[in-house]
C-alpha cells in the first residue's frame, strides 16, 4: 500500500486493504477529482493492473470505492477478460470482499444498516443507492453541492460544466430536466451532485 493511502482510510481496515493490495502486478494512484467517477481500474498493456481513485472523497466513500476496484481486478483474476464489468461475478467477488470491513470499527453505526442492505445486490455506483450516497455525503466537506432528488420541480440548477437546467418530473428512477439554453430535455440520475440556484 502507498504509504499516503493509509490517510484516505479508516484506520480499522488499514490491515485488511494491505492484504487485498498485496499483489505485485497491482498499483493504486490517487488522483485529482474527476467529475464522472469516483475511481477506476484498467489493466495495462504491460500485463500490470492499476486503480485510480479520486483525492477528494470522504474515508468511507474512499474505501467502498477503493474495495469496488480492487473486486475488478479479482474477478478478472478469477474469470477472465469476457465477463461484464459489473455483472454477477463482479457483484459476488465485491461483496466478498466487502464484507469484513462492514462492522461498526470502521463505519459509523448509522451507516452500517444502510450499507448491509446495499451490499445485498451492490450497484455499478454507490451514488445510484440514494440512502447509501445520502448518508457518506454527511461525512464529506462542506460544499455547495446538492443531489438532483433534493431540488424541488420548477426550480433552476447548474452543472459543473455551466450548464443550466430546470427541474422536471421524476420519471421511474431518474429526473427529467430541461436545458435552458437550447430547451433539449435530459434524464437525470438522482445522486447527480449540482449547484442549485437562487432564482
Amino acid at each position: 500500500m502507498p504509504s499516503t493511502l493509509e490517510t484516505y482510510i479508516p484506520a480499522a481496515a488499514i490491515t485488511n486493504v494491505n492484504a487485498l493490495l498485496d499483489h505485485d502486478k497491482l498499483s493504486v494512484k490517487i488522483k485529482n477529482e474527476r467529475k464522472t467517477r469516483h475511481g477506476d481500474y484498467r489493466r495495462l498493456p504491460n500485463g500490470n493492473h492499476q486503480i485510480t481513485i479520486n483525492s477528494n472523497l470522504n474515508h468511507y466513500r474512499f474505501l467502498i470505492t477503493l474495495v469496488h476496484e480492487i473486486a475488478h481486478f479479482e474477478a478478472y483474476k478469477i474469470y477472465g477478460r469476457s465477463i461484464k464489468p459489473h455483472g454477477i461475478e463482479w457483484k459476488r467477488t465485491f461483496q466478498h470482499l466487502m464484507l469484513p470491513f462492514i462492522n461498526p470499527e470502521i463505519f459509523p453505526s448509522e451507516v452500517l444498516p444502510i450499507l448491509a442492505k446495499h451490499f445485498k445486490n451492490p450497484k455499478a455506483s454507490s451514488d445510484s443507492d440514494a440512502n447509501l450516497a445520502l448518508a457518506l455525503k454527511q461525512f464529506d466537506e462542506p460544499n455547495d453541492k446538492t443531489y438532483i432528488f433534493e431540488i424541488p420541480k420548477g426550480k433552476d440548477f447548474k452543472l459543473y460544466n455551466g450548464k443550466i437546467f430546470k427541474m422536471g418530473d421524476k420519471r421511474v428512477k431518474r429526473f427529467e430536466c430541461i436545458e435552458l439554453k437550447t430547451g433539449r430535455t435530459y434524464l437525470f440520475n438522482p445522486n447527480a451532485e449540482v449547484e442549485l440556484l437562487n432564482t
